[in-house]
């Protein structure tokens, strides 16, 4: 029988693991019980094996990590000790599985013996994050975490192993699953501080097994499902025409907007799903629906649609046939769950969608064209700073990456963007839609992309993880500039139910102190404490201005609004695009003009 390892052991051993898999930045939060991991990633480090990024908030280091994992499309790891600090990163985790974000959790753990025991920092945390995670592991306190950590790798990656017991190594493969956050709790017994530093050559070497692992990772993964794409001169899809449309929800990528424009078919593209552009986008689509719905017999989905109530009934439509293009296996619903058809070949789903109608598409651009025109002159005239015309801006002034918060901005984007522009890479936590975290995801992203990134924010999410603006001194700073829209509360429920004025008469008080959540924190004076840049800007010019200056360092710029008459402007919009496009020539496709409202 082997000798049990020390915690210094143990620890480079698994950093050992995580450098030769292709993990190359580490989120760390301090503490005594993942001292072995310390030091041993930071050996690493100074051996230019990894980078370690050092954050006292758990919270913040779990979307910290998520965000690098965004940005960089590998695994991450983020480290905690023990006790509360594992439960901090639940957020992050949950983000993750919905997300299928690789996440990498390195809890550190009292040993068994001292669990149940009431000793110090010590909680039960096997199993702690529960189903939100792809595999976890309690490794005990001596030994060897190697085999429980090429495990996880791989499952961080979606790739389904199952371990040999009697050989001690993974044998075989199981199904393939989608990538996720995986959880290694590993127990340190004393000493926690190893007794020598190897030397830095030794550290390299160790990490040299990075090719050779590589090629057995290579050999192991399984052939995901694919599909040969019919030819554009297929008969397949070249019929008489159909009403077929294009969802692009969260994540659907730049395939959506080629299938889209192939075919001929109108695009509903939500921002973060990055297909919003090309010929067949609709940027005012949820305005459109209404009017040219139900003439739609087909739809065909990519990626999660999450934003839009009249998209949400389109897909629930009986009359309708709906399908849902995945090619891989996907974290965001459980088989079974969704009532459309499942494709997983192009080639199925070009059968599927038939090319459009003659005048299908080009009827559904010119409605699109001037509903655009119409809600342009409507915000033209406003006197005042709306959360619409920042989005606008934003999108239009953003030539690098471009994070979008939940709640209003990404529903203000979903309405405003212009489709003849697109940032970089838009980014957005849609894997639950919480506010939380969204700050350290930006910089977690603007780090591992190296991309100079903006970030889209209403003031409440801004302020629930404001810590995450905290970057301990010497820490690298990303190249981030955070747009906040200020308008003193919570936004978004004035636009729900609770803002209808039979509501409002029922209960006055409560919606605006429950939901309005209205406040009157200075943003300048914790710009100033973390030791940000910081401006306001009062007029749109001001913010075009400030906008057109390239993104270097950290920035927070403060842009105010008024909530009370948030839901009259939605209201007019509303109305502004339905007396635009009822006028329109649309009974080529067989929807008669829309009578003008009032």
């Amino acid at each position: 029988m082997s000798e049990p390892l020390s915690a210094i052991a143990s620890a480079r051993e698994l950093v050992r693991v995580l450098c030769s898999g292709g993990v190359y930045d580490v989120v760390l939060c301090p503490g005594s019980r993942s001292a072995p991991l310390a030091y041993a990633l930071a050996d690493a480090e100074a051996a230019g094996l990894m980078r370690l990024h050092v954050r006292i908030d758990e919270r913040a280091a779990g979307f910290t990590a998520l965000g690098f994992a965004l940005g960089a499309q590998r695994p991450v790891a983020v480290v905690t000790t023990s006790g509360t600090a594992v439960g901090e990163l639940l957020p992050a985790v949950m983000e993750a599985n919905h997300a299928a974000v690789p996440l990498v959790v390195l809890s550190a753990d009292r040993p068994a013996e001292l669990r149940g025991t009431g000793a110090n920092q010590t909680t039960h945390q096997p199993g702690i994050f529960g189903v939100h995670v792809r595999f976890a592991v309690d490794i005990p306190a001596g030994t060897c975490p190697a085999d429980s950590a090429r495990h996880a790798l791989s499952s961080a990656r979606g790739y389904g192993t199952i371990t040999d017991e009697t050989n001690n190594h993974l044998a075989k493969n199981a199904a393939p699953h989608p990538p996720g956050p995986v959880h290694l709790n590993i127990a340190f017994r004393d000493p926690l501080v190893p007794a020598s530093r190897p030397a830095i050559e030794s550290v390299a070497k160790a990490g040299a097994e990075y090719e050779a692992d590589r090629a057995t990772r290579r050999d192991a993964e399984l052939v995901r499902p694919a599909g040969t794409p019919a030819s554009a001169g297929s008969p397949a899809h070249q019929g008489s025409g159909s009403h077929t449309v294009v969802v692009a929800g969260h994540d659907a990528t730049a395939l959506a907007a080629v299938f889209a424009a192939h075919l001929d078919l109108p695009l509903f593209a939500e921002p973060s799903s990055n297909a919003r552009f090309g010929s067949s986008a609709i940027a005012p689509y949820r305005l459109l629906l209404d009017l040219l719905g139900r003439q739609i017999t087909k739809v065909v989905v990519f990626g999660r649609p999450t934003l839009s109530r009249p998209v949400a009934a389109l897909l629930s439509r009986a009359d309708v046939e709906h399908v849902l293009y995945v090619p891989k296996p996907v974290a965001w619903f459980e088989p079974g769950r969704r009532r459309e058809r499942i494709i997983s070949t192009l080639a199925e789903l070009l059968d599927f969608a038939g090319r459009g109608a003659t005048r299908w598409l080009p009827a559904w651009r010119h409605a699109g064209a001037l509903a655009e025109a119409a809600i342009q002159d409507l915000l033209a005239s406003e006197s005042g700073v709306s959360g619409l015309a920042v989005a606008d801006m934003v999108w239009e002034h953003t030539a690098g990456n471009l994070v979008v918060g939940s709640s209003n901005p990404i529903r203000d984007l979903d309405l405003i963007a212009a489709t003849d522009w697109h940032p970089l890479e838009v980014y957005a936590n849609r894997g639950l839609a919480g506010i939380d975290g969204t700050l350290a995801t930006a910089t977690g992203i603007a780090l591992a992309s190296g991309v100079p990134t903006r970030l889209l924010v209403g003031d409440l999410t801004f302020l629930h993880d404001v810590g995450g603006m905290f970057l301990g001194s010497g820490e690298p700073e990303p190249d981030l500039q955070v747009v906040v829209l200020n308008d003193g509360g919570g936004g978004i429920f004035g636009l729900l139910e609770h803002g209808a004025q039979e509501t409002l008469a029922r209960y006055p008080d409560a919606v605006e102190r429950l939901f309005g959540t209205p406040h009157a924190v200075d943003l300048s004076a914790l710009a100033a404490a973390y030791g940000v840049r910081f401006e306001r800007v009062d007029t749109l010019e001001d913010l075009e201005r400030t906008l057109d200056a390239p993104v270097s360092g950290r920035s927070i710029v403060e842009v105010r609004a008024s909530r009370p008459g948030l839901r009259d402007l939605h209201a007019r919009i509303a109305t502004a695009a339905r007396r635009a496009v009822a006028g329109c020539e649309l009974d080529a496709v067989g929807v008669a003009p829309a009578a003008s409202s009032g």
